[in-house]
């Protein structure tokens, strides 16, 4: 009977501390549980508010880059079927002279344009930067031409270049000089395009601005009793800490400049004697002008390639020029 009864003891005990590891578990699960709900609520938020640009992306951005490059193995004149010809258009583009035109053309524009704007923008930025009165009226009437549509500059432009009565030519005549044909010369069509490019700098001066006003006073502060000249301030301590904005604008410069096209289709169609056929404009003729939709689709994947292979090769020289400041 004792053995029963200390059997008896030692199961009640053992329900007993079963009930009450029971009893603080609970709240544990329910809490736990109450963690994953509202987990699971967040995530099905998540999806449910990223879903529009998921299928925008689809629609809008994926699905026409998969078709267009379906297109660039195809001959389509938008109103019979696509016909497949393999890689026929893109061995046709090695044959093209105007192909080759258009590229040179594009590559001297981007070449010239891009380290000019940047040089161009970075001292508007400097200027900008300095504590002197009116400043904010200053910065807005250097931003506000970058955001004016492209086809109004453009024929604001054709007026400032004209020969005949053109602001720019005036203004050589009081000085002495007799100002060249502008647009309708092979030789300054395209320095024109170049010049009138810095027109619309304000979107990078206000990104130098911000890496200018993140720079600590202290830095510059300290090169200067160390004995440093304000050239070699400017060198040794803007240029490094701006280096990530030179490099988010230069990227962005290489992409906007490789894919001009407003200033040659208002102002010079791809003239005068294709000086100034840029890239996207002989796309433009090929796709909507001569209903060749195939061969635009590979003069446009061309395009693609050559901006990823520049883009790339910015981000990996980067390494060696670009410093964040937390390294």
């Amino acid at each position: 009977m004792k053995g029963g009864d200390g059997d008896c003891y030692y199961s009640r005990r053992q329900v007993h501390m079963a009930n009450v590891q029971t009893e603080v578990m609970s709240p544990v699960k329910a809490t736990r549980r109450r963690r994953n709900s509202l987990q699971a609520k967040r995530e099905r938020l998540f999806y449910i508010l990223v879903l529009p640009w998921v299928i925008g992306f689809l629609a809008f951005t994926l699905g026409p880059m998969v078709y267009s490059l379906y297109l660039s193995f195809t001959h389509w004149d938008l109103f019979s079927s696509p016909r497949f010809i393999g890689l026929g258009n893109y061995a046709q583009l090695s044959g093209d002279p105007l192909f080759w035109q258009s590229l040179r053309v594009t590559s001297i524009y981007s070449i010239v344009s891009v380290p000019l704007g940047l040089i161009v923008s970075l001292m508007l930025a400097i200027l900008l930067n300095q504590k002197v009165k009116g400043l904010s009226v200053f910065r807005t009437i250097l931003y506000l031409p970058s955001v004016v549509s492209g086809v109004a500059v453009s024929t604001v432009f054709m007026w400032v270049f004209n020969p005949q009565f053109g602001l720019l030519n005036a203004l050589l005549g009081e000085l002495g000089v007799k100002g060249p044909g502008w647009l309708s010369d092979p030789n300054w069509a395209l320095p024109s395009l170049i010049l009138m490019s810095l027109w619309g700098v304000g979107g990078n001066m206000i990104i130098f601005l911000a890496g200018l006003q993140n720079i600590p006073v202290s830095l510059l502060e300290a090169a200067s009793l160390d004995g440093a000249t304000l050239w070699r301030r400017f060198w040794s301590v803007t240029i490094p800490i701006l280096s990530p904005s030179i490099l988010f604008n230069l990227v962005l410069s290489i992409i906007n400049q490789f894919q001009t096209f407003t200033q040659a289709y208002v102002m010079t169609n791809g003239g005068p004697l294709h000086s100034t056929l840029f890239y996207v404009y002989y796309l433009f003729e090929n796709a909507f002008q001569y209903l060749n939709m195939g061969y635009a689709a590979a003069l446009g994947w061309i395009l693609f390639i050559i901006i990823l292979v520049l883009t790339m090769i910015v981000l990996a020289t980067s390494k060696k020029w670009v410093f964040y400041q937390g390294e």
